[in-house]
């Protein structure tokens, strides 16, 4: 690989000032690391870089940020308001029907390691909280997240073969 006239070579090549990855293109049958290696092995110069006057950066005005503006006006926030009451008190009908405690609507701040960490609405929107009713032992969720959140090895795979099935079906 390194014969002493491809070692010539090299020396000659980094000593006019080619690239590792230059040098590498000319001599064939080598990467531009094989190259550093050999260079650095045979104790050629690092060459230095020619020097430049160090220019001054224009220095950008500074712009004081307060924090992001709230992009729901007040109508909105109403409307969201009233949706959110909604929801609550249709998944509160429905637990109540399974004979489930209602959510507790838990934050993060009051969420402990018995409580359900199920969350509930979008983290971007006022209303959002965590399940908090009380968690199974064990686990992070109440028993109806935990039913979602966990699912026996049989039902994937079932679901996975009928995915599998119907893309076969499809091509």
């Amino acid at each position: 690989m390194w014969t002493d006239e491809r070692v010539e070579l090299l020396k000659k090549l980094w000593a006019e000032g080619l690239s590792a990855s230059q040098v590498a293109k000319q001599l064939g049958g080598v990467t531009r690391n094989a190259v550093i290696g050999k260079v650095h092995r045979l104790g050629l110069s690092g060459r230095a870089t020619p020097s430049r006057p160090a220019r001054a950066r224009p220095q950008a005005p500074r712009t004081l940020v307060r924090g992001r503006p709230d992009p729901l006006t007040a109508e909105m926030r109403e409307e969201e308001q009233q949706r959110i009451q909604g929801t609550q008190k249709a998944a509160a009908a429905h637990a109540e029907e399974r004979g489930l405690e209602p959510v507790q609507r838990a934050t993060v701040l009051t969420l402990t390691e018995h409580t359900c960490k199920w969350p509930i609405g979008d983290p971007g929107r006022p209303g959002f909280h965590f399940c908090g009713r009380g968690a199974d032992h064990g686990s992070p969720y109440c028993t109806e997240h935990a039913r979602l959140a966990y699912q026996p090895v049989q039902a994937r795979r079932n679901r996975e073969r009928d995915r599998m099935r119907k893309d076969r079906l499809v091509s």
